[in-house]
This record gives structure tokens, C-alpha cells and sequence, in this order.
């Protein structure tokens, strides 16, 4: 009779603790959350409760969502100075250096004209061909 008492106090037991752990560790993405100041941490730690009910598919895929966000560099792999330094380099590099050759200068004014002269050559084709158009039309 005492080891049927045992039996099942011992499987209450192994039961609630079970039961506790899984609680816990589903917590755990949002305990994570909580620790990197992530700005959903409020989503995660009911994404954890919907994670128990959906027989845990979501937890990984939470836990992923937690540790992907530090607030020393947000979201991505680079810290943010680090992030601005290169993005101001980017800038510097990109910028046009200003045409103070005389025979550059020459060159765009040059290429400007011809530029000019196919954008009128264009027009007309186009008006031509709308006269041309409206011709055959009438012949029908």
C-alpha cells in the first residue's frame, strides 16, 4: 500500500515538473528579449504562449526572432558607429569629382548638343509618324 502512495505521489511529481519546465523553457526567448531591450519583447512573450498550444513549432523560430535584435547595433551584424563611418565613406566615394578640365568641359557641352539634336530628331519622327497614322486611317 506504501508504494502505491509512492507511485503516484512520484508521478504528480515527475508530472508538475514536466509540466513547469515546459513553461520555463518556452519563457525562455522572451527572458532574452527582456535581457537585449528588444522592442517586441511584449510579441515574443505571447508568441511563446501561442508556441505551447501549436505544439512548439514556433519556439525556434522565437528564439531566433529574440537574439537577432542587440541594442548596441540594432538589428543587423555591425555596430551602429561602425555602421555610420562606412556609410559617410560610401557617400565621399560616390560623389563626382567637379569638371575643371577645360577639355572635359568641352566634351559634355559637345555630347549636350548632340543630346539635344536627337531629342528634336525624335519628336519630329514622332509627330511624322502620328500624321502618317492618322492618313492611313482616313483612307479606310
Amino acid at each position: 500500500m506504501f508504494l502505491d502512495f509512492f507511485a503516484l505521489g512520484l508521478l504528480v511529481f515527475v508530472g508538475l515538473t514536466i509540466f513547469y519546465g515546459v513553461i520555463a523553457i518556452h519563457d525562455i526567448p522572451y527572458e532574452i528579449a527582456k535581457k537585449r531591450n528588444h522592442p517586441q519583447q511584449d510579441a515574443l512573450h505571447v508568441a511563446g504562449w501561442v508556441s505551447l498550444f501549436t505544439l512548439h513549432v514556433l519556439w525556434p523560430f522565437l528564439w531566433i526572432w529574440a537574439t537577432l535584435y542587440r541594442e548596441d547595433r540594432g538589428w543587423g551584424f555591425v555596430d551602429k558607429t561602425q555602421a555610420n563611418n562606412n556609410e559617410e565613406a560610401v557617400t565621399q566615394d560616390t560623389q563626382l569629382p567637379a569638371a575643371t578640365d577645360t577639355a572635359q568641359l568641352e566634351k559634355i557641352e559637345k555630347l549636350e548638343q548632340q543630346l539635344q539634336l536627337l531629342q528634336r530628331q525624335m519628336v519630329l519622327l514622332s509627330r511624322q509618324n502620328q500624321l502618317d497614322e492618322s492618313s492611313s486611317q482616313k483612307e479606310q
